[in-house]
């Protein structure tokens, strides 16, 4: 045991007098020393339950036969940072929580690590940290919030109050509707109900096999919840016995693995920053390339929300991740997962109750997964597109551009109506550089479906999407403004062309003009200049690279 290095031996009598003073019994001093990082927080809804489970994981740690310590990790809500400053803290929150996670471990040289997480950032960061420390480590995501009801009707976060805010303007619901929806569409804990990045990531966490089987659609303050973080915590220490760490669980073919279920799922577009982040740390090579090859192979089988209709509690019923896994079976790897399971095992033993919700691999919602790249003189190194949550009329759309320099400027010349049928609305210096911190469009583009317009209007930014945007909105495009990328000399009025199944992106201009244009650019200056943001802006790589902190 690792933990040996802090409670053996003459030199460590000072170290054991710390740890007597934490109240532990001597009887307990050779077992396995197993660190809890737990990201509970009163402010995030996908966290409020985490106290709870707390209990559960330390029952079982204690059962298996380890002793457990609980450290906290901090936690951004991404719904509440949306449309404001807080929204450039949210990216680089992960590289924090990832670097938390490595330096609480190691200084005390534990031999375990259960990571109790659940939002968007928080997942991926304790991911990067399992992978980079590589010491036996299980993920236990606290699971999604049941669907809100109003009037006899299921409501979400994103398409019942982001989407309310443009149906508001259009005068399709009034202050009272918009009133009750704000209250009832989160009824209480959980990560937001549709296919969003939190439950996306949930999923290819489960995917990859780092969470038990059923752990990622487990239904937030559920018995069988509680259940999950009992097993979890018993088994952490029988991983400890077996030496099987994250390295051994988190190879190349574990992630192609995610990458398919991901795809036939239609999660979030965020997932293409975050899997390639956790496999740098694991030592993986994953091309933006490896998501496109995937996407033409995998089809897309789960109409999940915010493009479809299906919530998370919808899928949890229908079998999980497991009955996903069923479906795709014949494409997958057959991986080891922390449950001493194989990928083909977790397959075989699964029931699908629903084939609506997990449809069979003949009768597909579309041929090709949710996620496609995008490639062309406007994004050379990549951008990246929801396919499944674009309507056919969409998946090529010429117009002409409206141009902006930020989130803010975009989102008030929508709310004033200055966006008609036809435009592509550009919203640019809000890359990892730029932002900095790659900010979610999630209000514009929600904006946008709900007055209407996703039929006929597309949005592209250096930015990102949140994993509620539905409609023809591409994200990630690379290199970013901040960079020099073409999408920084972009003007009013020119004309892009998007062609999602020919995988095209390009802007109507000549090379000469092009060229012409970006020797006549200049930098500007940047939009933070002090503190953690600053030192991100200037140590983040591409989007195209996963966003890493090199």
């Amino acid at each position: 045991m690792r933990s040996r290095i802090i409670k053996e031996g003459l030199e460590r009598v000072p170290h054991r007098a710390l740890l007597f003073a934490t109240g532990i019994p001597k009887s307990e001093m050779k077992k396995p020393f197993i660190g809890v990082a737990t990201s509970f927080t009163d402010i995030i809804p996908g966290h409020i339950g985490m106290r709870d489970l707390e209990r559960f994981i330390e029952k079982g740690i204690h059962t298996g036969g380890g002793y457990p310590f609980f450290f906290g990790i901090p936690g951004i809500c991404d719904g509440i940072a949306m449309g404001h400053t807080g929204m450039h803290y949210s990216l680089p929150s992960r590289e924090l929580i990832a670097d938390m996670v490595e330096s609480i471990t190691q200084a005390h040289q534990l031999d375990g690590l259960v990571l109790l997480t659940n939002c968007d950032k928080i997942t991926p960061g304790m991911l990067m940290a399992a992978a980079r420390i590589n010491i036996p480590s299980i993920v236990v995501t606290a699971g999604p919030m049941i669907s809100g009801h109003l009037k006899g009707k299921r409501l979400s976060l994103v398409n019942d109050t982001f989407e309310a805010i443009g149906k508001y303007k259009k005068g399709l619901i009034d202050e009272k509707e918009l009133e009750e929806l704000e209250v009832c569409a989160c009824p209480g804990a959980g990560s937001c109900q549709g296919m969003y990045t939190a439950n996306t990531m949930a999923c290819v966490t489960e995917a990859l096999g780092m969470s038990l089987p059923g752990c990622a659609t487990a239904l937030a303050v559920s018995a069988e919840k509680r259940r999950m973080a009992f097993a979890s915590g018993e088994r952490i220490v029988e991983l400890i016995k077996k030496n099987i760490t994250p390295r051994k669980i988190l190879t190349r073919k574990a992630f192609e693995n995610a990458i398919m279920v991901d795809l036939a799922l239609g999660g979030s577009t965020n997932t293409v920053l975050h899997i390639p982040a956790i496999a740098h740390d694991a030592g993986v090579e994953l091309p933006l390339e490896t998501f496109d090859k995937l996407s033409k192979k995998t089809p897309h089988l789960c109409n999940m929300l915010p493009g479809g209709e299906h919530y998370l509690e919808d899928l949890d019923w229908a079998g999980g991740i497991p009955a996903v896994m069923k479906r795709l079976r014949r494409k997958l790897n057959d991986n080891v997962t922390v449950s001493g399971k194989r990928i083909y095992q977790i397959a075989d033993s699964a029931a699908i109750t629903n084939e609506h919700v997990i449809r069979p691999v003949e009768k597909a919602y579309h041929r090709e997964g949710g996620i496609a790249i995008l490639r062309g003189n406007l994004a050379p190194d990549g951008a990246v597109v929801k396919q499944s949550a674009v309507s056919e009329k969409m998946m090529r759309f010429e117009g002409k551009a409206k141009v902006y320099d930020s989130e803010e400027e975009g989102m008030k010349a929508i709310l004033n109506g200055k966006i008609k049928a036809g435009d592509i609305v550009v919203i640019r210096y809000e890359g990892p550089k730029g932002g900095p911190g790659m900010r979610e469009m999630l209000s514009p583009t929600a904006t946008i479906a709900g007055m209407g317009l996703s039929e006929s209007v597309a949005l592209i930014t250096d930015g990102r999407f949140s994993g509620g945007t539905r409609g023809p909105c591409i994200g990630h495009i690379s290199p970013e403004a901040m960079e020099g990328g073409v999408i920084a000399i972009l003007k009013d009025g020119d004309k892009i062309s998007i062609d999602i199944p020919n995988r095209k992106i390009d802007v109507l201009l000549s090379d000469k003009e092009i060229k012409d244009r970006l020797s006549r650019w200049k930098p500007p200056k940047p939009k933070i200049r002090t503190g953690y943001l600053s030192r991100y802006a200037r140590m983040v790589s591409s989007a195209g690279s996963g966003a890493v902190m090199k």
